[in-house]
This record gives C-alpha cells, structure tokens and sequence, in this order.
C-alpha cells in the first residue's frame, strides 16, 4: 500500500489549497491536495513538510491531523494521511508546473477530484462546521 502525506490547506480567508496532476500521471487532469509520498524511514510529518516545500515552496509551521483514507484504485492501493496545515510560511506557488487554486470550501466538488479525495472534502466540511 502507498503511504501519502496530504496537505489541506487554508489560507486567512478559510480557502483551501488545490493542485492540478499533470496529465500524464496516474489520475491526470484531475484536482488535488498537494502532497506526496513517505519515504522509507521518514515520518508522515516530515514527508508533509518535505512534499510542500518541494511542490510549492512553502514551510509548514502548524498542522494537525485530519483524517486517514485508505483506498483501492484497480491499479494500486493508497493510504492517505491527510493533514490541516493551519499556519505556513511563504507564497505557495506551483514550484513542479502545476496550476493551483484557492477555493472556498464549499466550491470543493468531488467530482474534479480523484476518489479517494472525495472522503477528504467530506472530513473538510465537517471540520469546518464543528469550528
């Protein structure tokens, strides 16, 4: 199974951070949040940090977990460690060519997202309706 760190995160206006896959990777085309895999003998934290500075020039400075997703696509298995990243440093910018968005939480449609994303907006939704 594929071990991810995933980052969402929220800028001051309390919209979310999502990324365009390039095309030709597995589930191209489609929105994400960004992130990346854990190396062996790396930390879910310290895989979260490394893949956002690596992917948008950004330093985490606050993140809390938020939810676990393991899913099954037909090609591979996924765990998904999805963390709130509450406080950062820098401008995010597409640091691999990737377009990025800020949108607000409720503009966060499944269907542009791949599916194990979808558990992810649902766990976002109800985060932001217990704060």
């Amino acid at each position: 199974m594929l071990r991810v760190a995933v980052g969402v995160i929220t800028n001051a206006a309390g919209e979310v951070l999502v990324a365009r896959r390039h095309d030709h990777l597995h589930q191209g085309g489609l929105w994400e949040f960004p992130g990346g895999k854990v190396a062996a003998g790396e930390s879910v934290e310290e895989a979260l940090a490394r893949e956002l500075h690596e992917e948008l020039g950004i330093r985490v400075e606050h993140a809390v977990p938020l939810v676990i997703i393991e899913h099954d696509y037909p090609e591979r298995s996924v765990r998904l460690e999805v963390w709130h990243v509450l406080a950062f440093s820098g401008t995010a910018h597409g640091r691999e060519g990737q377009p990025l968005r800020w949108l607000p939480v409720t503009a966060l449609d499944p269907a542009d997202f791949p599916a194990a994303n979808a558990p992810i907006i649902g766990a976002i939704q109800a985060d932001r309706a217990a704060h």
